[in-house]
């Protein structure tokens, strides 16, 4: 099985929350991967929910570190695959086992660019949002461990990094289930999410968009042009 090319895979799940690990476990298993993935549990932060969120991702990334791995797979408790393909990952391996530069393979996320790479299964991103599901290279993962909490969001601090060394996995199969979020800043946020879709909807809608992108702005130009033409023609 393609999992096997990773050699630490781990699961962020709070201690409070077996009921996520129980479904995770059954995602894990749809895909081939329940054995492989260790859960690291985690208290829930006192007072800061985005801390506590920031700093089990890094000690996640150390315990890869310490274990020397060569690559370091993190998923969140929440994780939940749809239109997996085993060809799919196989060639997203291809890549980074052959690509020097890679930082991060995200297995599913939020962009604000995407490019096409050599590989038909990646894209090079620019990355947004959304860190449930991603790889990464131990050299990258050893400089974000020296990267102190400043109070910004993990996704936030990634964002901000603005790494022309991110990619996705094309079509990603990693969405985030809709189960309720137990970061209390943000339950607004995810009521809004729920009533669009879930963010499984919302990922492929952006993933779709920016894959489409030229062709879909094209579209709309083309449509104005034929609207303006038909008002030219019943003023006229």
């Amino acid at each position: 099985m393609c999992w096997e090319y990773f050699d630490k895979i781990y699961c962020i799940s709070l201690v409070e929350r077996p009921d996520r690990r129980k479904e995770a476990k059954v995602q894990f298993n749809a895909v081939g991967l329940l054995g492989k993935v260790e859960f690291v549990l985690v208290n829930k932060h006192p007072f800061d929910c985005e801390q506590g969120i920031y700093e089990s991702h890094i000690l996640c990334m150390r315990k890869g570190l310490q274990a020397n791995a060569a690559n370091i797979v993190i998923f969140e408790d929440d994780i939940c695959f749809d239109r997996f393909d085993p060809e799919t990952l196989m060639n997203s391996i291809d890549f980074i086992s052959t690509h020097a530069t890679w930082n991060i393979l995200f297995l599913g996320c939020m962009v604000k660019r995407s490019s096409r790479t050599g590989n038909r299964s990646v894209l090079n991103v620019q990355f947004r949002s959304l860190c449930h599901a991603y790889v990464l290279n131990p050299q990258f993962a050893r400089r974000l461990v020296t990267i102190p909490w400043r109070k910004a969001p993990f996704d936030d601090m990634l964002c901000d990094l603005k790494d022309d060394s991110f990619y996705a996995i094309c079509p990603s199969f990693a969405f985030q289930s809709n189960s309720r979020s137990d970061n209390q800043r943000y339950l607004p946020l995810d009521r809004f999410r729920r009533l669009c879709g879930g963010l499984r909807c919302l990922q492929k809608m952006n993933e779709f968009y920016h894959v489409n992108k030229t062709l879909i702005i094209g579209i709309h130009i083309l449509v104005v042009f034929i609207l303006i033409g038909m008002m030219a023609v019943l003023q006229g």
